[in-house]
């Protein structure tokens, strides 16, 4: 029994390079014994290269092409023959796996038109070059077991008598001519593809894009006159208000006039440049503030190497409560004599503004390195040349406090390097602000979060003196980089009030879906290493020493609504979702601006059911058990703002019977009591109260004094 893959064929012809494009869309499995079958077994040709493919057993197959033709009897196409013929075509095969055959038929002759006195033979004589039947017979011992036919209709290709040059199309000025004769007219001598006003187009050429033309003034085709010109109307087909209302109007006052034109010249904004950039002289500050740059005694920039745009800089400014940790990798080929690989300690003990007023001076600490490891690629030779006292490390300690900087120390690192050939060193380059014993840390607000500034996190850290500290980190999403796999992908920081999903990809095959415990337990590790914080700051410039700034982080695993079982294919239950709620209030305003707070934040996490995916003809995965497929793992953040109360709550009365709400109808019924109610504004409400009492006292004794009681008085006596 043979493999036989039923392979279904879309083809697309593409007219500029005459090339046809088959893509594999379809391959289903199926049993034969000793079957060959063409897939296609018919295809049209409008290029110089034909593929298909021949499946089955094809261990003895032999291919013969020959050009066909209709019988002069039935007119269909003879019989397959194993009688191979000249053609200008070549044939090629390609085994492709077992069963398959890979058929590739190339045009061995040029496609370009002949010209009117030109002798070479191998050139197309008019447009349409090729028209022909072709038959690929596939034989065993010369007896016929398949055949492809192939109807070729190959045009020329139209190449251009001069190729063009540099010569741009002069457009007149258009003050006076609206849009020039053909705007799209851009290159002199040469037709341009789409413009079918190009008088330098042929008749061949616009063929070939005449449906495609470009539509519009800019193509040529300027909107035709309107109705309202007297020179379009006619006698037989005229309005009614014809000729009253119609307007002479020559033909060059169109609403087009003016719209390309030579006017002012405008100065171009500057934008990107690859140029070195000409550094304008530093600004010295009074009082330092967060990011900006320190200063030197002499107003320049006080530097440290550092990395700038994934490179390392020599000369790079040091900001304020800034800190970072670089390796700057080098290759030496001989001793280094300048910096920053040789340095003196006197030339490092700089003068430095405090950012108060005065200045601090860097206190430099020498160290000897013994061990080279971590600095020097490989140091198993003792023979070379021997480089003394080469910097390996420079870490500064900046002191802080409030403004400005009490005391800078620096530790120097210094080693002996044996150059025997080529040594690649890596030197180290940090700078730590502490404020005491605590480090700096870059805040997010003062006192409030500020949008698009990130999320504070921490964990419980305690200290020597038995007091509880928190140790600052943050709250992660997964970053995708290069191919999305999670092995390569990176982490962002949760940045507040900014919703975020993303995700990675992760490969599962079958054989990790039989062990769905140790399935879980990688992902679940995979999540938890986005969130190892367990408390939340609730500012944006937290205390370490306050636990009242903090909230706990709330974890929460969310059930799936149906219970399913592992099965030998599937796993259930997998934390593949991990979200972030974080509530938020705003609990005051500072210079107009909202101070929010973060009141919650809980971590949730979603189960999915993972199986394979084995549909589309693609069953590999489920049949080689080491073959994988992609599935998702994703987190997101969610960012809620708690309403602010701006009042008393509404009674059940306001809330039920709204038709008595005077703020909620046209029609309230308690200002019926006007003016002794309190929805009377027109004067206060104590002159209101009066003069309703006295209003009232004279319809009482108005009642009183009145007919009825009369009557009533006269009918008792």
């Amino acid at each position: 029994m043979a493999n036989l893959f039923d392979i279904t064929l879309l083809c697309s012809p593409l007219y500029v390079s005459r090339h046809v494009t088959c893509a594999l869309l379809f391959i289903s499995l199926a049993q034969t014994q000793n079957v060959v079958v063409f897939q296609p077994s018919y295809l049209t040709a409008t290029g110089p290269t034909v593929t298909a493919f021949l499946l089955g057993n094809t261990s003895d197959i032999s291919l013969n092409l020959r050009t066909a033709s209709p019988s002069n009897t039935t007119g269909s196409i003879d019989s397959p023959s194993c009688v191979a013929e000249l053609t200008q075509w070549v044939l090629t095969r390609e085994q492709v796996g077992k069963t398959a055959v890979r058929i590739q038929l190339r045009l061995d002759k040029s496609l370009h038109l002949c010209g009117e006195n030109e002798t070479d033979t191998d050139c197309c004589p008019k447009p349409l070059c090729v028209l022909e039947t072709l038959q690929v017979s596939a034989c065993v011992g010369g007896t016929p077991q398949a055949s492809l036919l192939i109807q070729a209709r190959i045009h020329a290709l139209l190449v251009p008598a001069n190729t063009g040059s540099d010569n741009k199309t002069v457009i007149p000025n258009q003050v006076y001519q609206p849009l020039g004769s053909c705007p799209c007219d851009l290159t002199l001598r040469s037709c341009d593809v789409r413009c079918c006003c190009d008088k330098d187009c042929s008749t061949e050429d616009l063929e070939l894009f005449v449906s495609d033309c470009l539509p519009g003034p800019f193509g040529g085709q300027v909107s035709p006159a309107p109705d309202y010109q007297c020179s379009v109307q006619s006698s037989e087909n005229s309005p009614d208000w014809f000729p009253f209302l119609c307007v002479n109007s020559p033909a060059e006052n169109n609403p087009y006039l003016g719209l390309f034109y030579q006017g002012n010249a405008i100065t171009p904004k500057p934008g990107p440049s690859f140029q070195s950039p000409v550094l304008s002289a530093p600004v010295p500050v009074n009082v330092y503030i967060q990011g900006s740059p320190i200063f030197t005694l002499n107003d320049q920039y006080f530097t440290i190497p550092q990395k700038v745009l994934g490179q390392c800089v020599n000369n790079a400014p040091v900001a304020f409560l800034k800190n970072f940790e670089v390796e700057c990798a080098t290759v030496l080929r001989s001793c280094p004599t300048g910096p920053p690989l040789q340095t003196l300690p006197t030339d490092l003990r700089i003068k430095v503004k405090n950012g108060q007023g005065g200045e601090v001076m860097v206190d430099v600490i020498d160290e000897v390195a013994t061990d080279l490891s971590q600095f020097v690629s490989s140091t198993d030779s003792d023979e070379g040349l021997v480089c003394e006292n080469v910097t390996l490390a420079l870490d500064y300690q900046f002191y802080w406090k409030g403004n400005g900087i009490t005391s800078i120390t620096l530790t120097r690192t210094v080693g002996t390097i044996t150059l025997n050939s080529i040594v690649a060193l890596t030197t180290k380059y940090s700078a730590v602000f502490l404020n005491g014993e605590f480090m700096a840390e870059p805040n997010s607000g003062n006192p409030g979060y500020q949008v698009g500034r990130p999320v504070i996190a921490g964990f419980v850290d305690t200290l020597d003196n038995d007091t509880d500290s928190v140790q600052r980190t943050s709250l992660n999403l997964w970053k995708p980089v290069s191919n999305g796999h999670c092995s390569t992908a990176e982490t962002k920081p949760v940045l507040f009030g900014e919703n975020s999903t993303s995700g990675c990809l992760l490969a599962i095959s079958q054989q990790n879906l039989t062990q769905c415990d140790l399935l879980r337990e990688t992902v679940s590790s995979l999540q938890a290493d986005l969130i190892t914080a367990t408390l939340v700051a609730k500012s944006g410039n937290p205390d370490p020493l306050t636990m009242t700034e903090w909230v706990n982080i709330s974890f929460v695993t969310l059930n799936s609504s149906t219970t399913m079982e592992d099965t030998t294919s599937s796993c259930h239950g997998v934390p593949s979702h991990q979200h972030i709620h974080v509530w938020s209030l705003i609990t005051g305003i500072v210079e107009g601006v909202p101070q929010r707070e973060i009141q919650a934040l809980q971590v949730s996490s979603s189960l999915s059911h993972w199986a394979l995916d084995c549909g589309g003809g693609d069953v590999s995965p489920c049949v080689d058990p080491m073959e994988s497929q992609l599935f998702p793992i994703t987190s997101s953040v969610t960012f809620i703002d708690i309403p602010v109360d701006t009042g008393p709550p509404k009674t059940r009365f306001q809330i039920n019977f709204t038709e008595y709400d005077c703020n909620r109808n046209d029609v309230c019924w308690p200002e019926l009591a006007f003016p002794i109610t309190k929805y009377y504004t027109g004067e206060p409400y104590s002159q209101s109260l009066a003069k309703g009492l006295i209003l009232v006292f004279f319809f009482i004794a108005a009642s009183i004094l009145g007919t009825p009681w009369r009557q009533i008085r006269q009918a008792w006596k």
